[in-house]
């Protein structure tokens, strides 16, 4: 494990190690009504100052982040596991998040005018109040980030409920706003037991909820936030397919397989999970697959060299090893690895299992770690059904020399996104988000700041067109 919690603490323990990292208390319920009282009351004078000056204290949290990035990215890799270098990467991508709210958000909350039977009219963009974000793990200051952005250039206030094995980094994020000079209560970090999170999310004070995690808990939080009919968006699961057709670049679609399976230690919602390979390239892929997973330098995450570091907690292990004997049980093929690597921490050797098919146990549930499922397709239009064939619909990768049919594919594939040669990632310039058990609602770009904020119509009589019956008897 990495956090273990107890009635009033909780204690961060590195993964690569096992060594006690921190001890931090657990707020009460005194601790809880003060932090949201002094979120309500911080929204109503942030709300009311100038979107530009809320998007300037944005920028400044963009260059507090890069001034801090050594130390902010150690204590993410010492809690999580994640690679130094990737954590670092993580923590610019933070900082380009911000300045990208700070640059086009403005424009995205501008009044759009619109044509009515009135003199005047136009839709507005107003702030909702407190955000509650639920926040995993897997990218401790990214994943906080997308959603805090957009909602503070939008006027909201934001208190955070992040994993408890990165409660360093949740604190650490609160420290960024304050020292880039937001006021006192428009983000907040909460130190919570799961228990306590039903009332949170139904408090009155807190107007909606952003959450990424599991499908089990976007169903939970989603369960209580509509009692309460509380808008919420959820980032969830995924079970990424990763196609490759007959005609596609096999050795760099291969080199790319291996960066978005096992990308943050294979811990990534978005990570390419199943592969799915038109038969007549399915060996010469899988050769290669095969081989430069095999290069993957596996070791200390504060090492440089390393590309592969532990998993964030013995559990998630445990499930991995469970997962992948499970699928060779069920008649998968062992190609690479397939074992938990002996010694201190969560480590697991990088695996590819082959041969699967649609009723096996790697192709149904979401595999969060190193391991990789191969699946042969007859044809395109196999490979699509394939694809579909998940109770998820997160991203998507679909790799051919032919663009126009690789177009004609994604729009059959049931994803929030689909990359053609390349690698699936998020984007600020683009919406983020998925279908089916992957959630709903969309984060980043317009979209994402424009899902917490009362989409208002502002209409200005007297009417002064043909169509002015429209507006003299109310429809509902």
């Amino acid at each position: 494990m990495t956090a273990t919690t107890h009635s009033a603490t909780v204690t961060t323990i590195d993964p690569a190690t096992g060594a006690t990292l921190a001890t931090y208390d657990i707020h009460g319920k005194d601790a809880i009504d003060a932090t949201l009282d002094r979120a309500v009351a911080a929204q109503r004078t942030w709300r009311a100052k100038p979107v530009l000056e809320r998007a300037a204290l944005v920028r400044e949290a963009a260059r507090v982040l890069r001034a801090r990035k050594s130390e902010l990215a150690t204590l993410a890799t010492r809690e999580m596991g994640k690679t130094l270098v990737e954590a670092e990467a993580e923590v610019e991508k933070c900082a380009i998040g911000c300045d990208h709210y700070a640059d086009e958000g403005p424009r995205y909350l501008a009044d759009t005018a619109a044509v009515s039977s009135a003199t005047k009219s136009y839709v507005a963009y107003r702030p909702l109040g407190t955000l509650l974000a639920i926040m995993p793990w897997n990218f401790p200051y990214w994943q906080v980030f997308r959603a805090a952005a957009p909602a503070l250039v939008a006027g909201n206030v934001v208190v955070l409920k992040h994993a408890a094995n990165v409660t360093g980094c949740a604190l650490a994020i609160e420290k960024i706003f304050t020292d880039a000079g937001f006021p006192a209560g428009c983000f907040a970090t909460l130190v919570v037991a799961g228990k306590d999170m039903e009332a949170i999310v139904a408090d009155k004070r807190v107007a909606c909820v952003t959450l990424t995690g599991s499908e089990g808990a976007g169903s939970a939080v989603a369960s209580v936030a509509g009692k309460h009919l509380k808008k919420t968006v959820l980032e969830l699961g995924g079970s990424d397919a990763f196609i490759v057709l007959a005609d596609a670049d096999i050795d760099a679609a291969a080199k790319m397989a291996v960066r978005a399976r096992f990308q943050n230690n294979g811990q990534s919602c978005i990570a390419a999970k199943r592969f799915i390979i038109e038969a007549p390239v399915y060996d010469a892929f899988l050769e290669a697959f095969v081989r430069y997973t095999r290069e993957i330098e596996i070791g200390n995450p504060l090492e440089s060299a390393t590309k592969l570091g532990p998993l964030a907690r013995g559990d998630l292990r445990d499930d991995l090893d469970r997962q992948v004997r499970a699928t060779i049980a069920e008649g998968g093929t062992l190609a690479t690895g397939g074992r938990a690597i002996d010694g201190p921490g969560n480590f697991y050797e990088p695996t590819i299992v082959a041969n699967v098919t649609s009723e096996m146990t790697m192709f149904r549930e979401e595999t969060f770690g190193p391991a990789a499922a191969v699946i042969r397709a007859t044809d395109a239009d196999h490979a699509v059904d394939l694809a579909n064939a998940s109770q998820y619909g997160l991203g998507g990768n679909l790799w051919t020399r032919d663009i126009a049919r690789a177009e004609t594919l994604a729009a059959r594939l049931e994803s929030g996104g689909v990359f053609i040669n390349g690698m699936t990632a998020s984007d600020p310039r683009l919406p983020f988000g998925g279908v089916k058990l992957s959630g709903y609602g969309r984060e980043l770009a317009s979209f994402g700041i424009h899902e917490f904020v009362n989409i208002q119509t502002v209409w200005i009589g007297p009417t002064n067109d043909a169509h002015a019956h429209l507006t003299a008897t109310p429809s509902e």
